[in-house]
């Protein structure tokens, strides 16, 4: 059954850890350079793939035993909040132009640049671990989905207007400080029993 509440955790969750990623400034970058509906539905094709790859992930975890589970979330969130709080910015990557314009080879572009970079990235993990937490795979593949289309768009249409709204910095602190609640909630779960 879906719930509401679980997908609109998650979006956040989801949404602020992925705004300071350098995947919502190559959208940007794409965005700027070809038809941004082209790129979008590259770059929205390969998020959809990442959070089923996740979200199944997550399921396998939830059914281990569930003390064991919040522990390993709680830990998992801990080390994304790490991730986020300490990483160092390591500029922009560079983004091929693709041949033409066409929407087969910008989408592509968008599809298989995102499809490789975000493999393994910190919001599959840690769309994994809420899946695992919430045992609701729907929920939380539509709220992953939603927050990282929602990113991706952003990235497209306004990135650079956000950006100079909202300093980089603190959405990754915000981002870090909803990851440790998650942990401590989690945790308090694992020892609590």
């Amino acid at each position: 059954m879906f719930s509401l509440t679980v997908a609109a955790v998650v979006f956040g969750v989801v949404f602020l850890a992925e705004l300071p990623d350098k995947t919502a400034l190559a959208g940007l970058l794409l965005g700027t350079r070809y038809r941004a509906s082209y790129v979008f539905a590259g770059v929205a094709a390969a998020f959809l793939v990442h959070v089923v790859l996740a979200v199944a992930a997550g399921s396998v975890l939830a059914l281990l035993p569930h003390r064991l589970v919040q522990a390993v979330v709680g830990v998992l969130f801990l080390a994304g909040a790490a991730v986020l709080l300490f990483r160092k910015d390591d500029g922009e990557e560079e983004v091929r132009k693709p041949a033409d314009q066409s929407f087969w080879k910008v989408s592509g572009a968008g599809f298989m640049m995102i499809l490789v970079a975000e493999f393994g990235d910190l919001t599959q993990i840690m769309t994994a671990n809420l899946a695992a937490r919430y045992d609701d795979p729907l929920s939380v593949g539509v709220g992953a989905v939603l927050a990282l289309w929602a990113v991706a768009g952003l990235g497209i249409l306004g990135g650079r207007a956000l950006m100079r709204r909202v300093p980089l910095k603190l959405i990754t602190r915000i981002a870090a400080c909803v990851m440790i609640v998650l942990a401590g909630f989690s945790l308090y779960e694992a020892i609590a029993g």
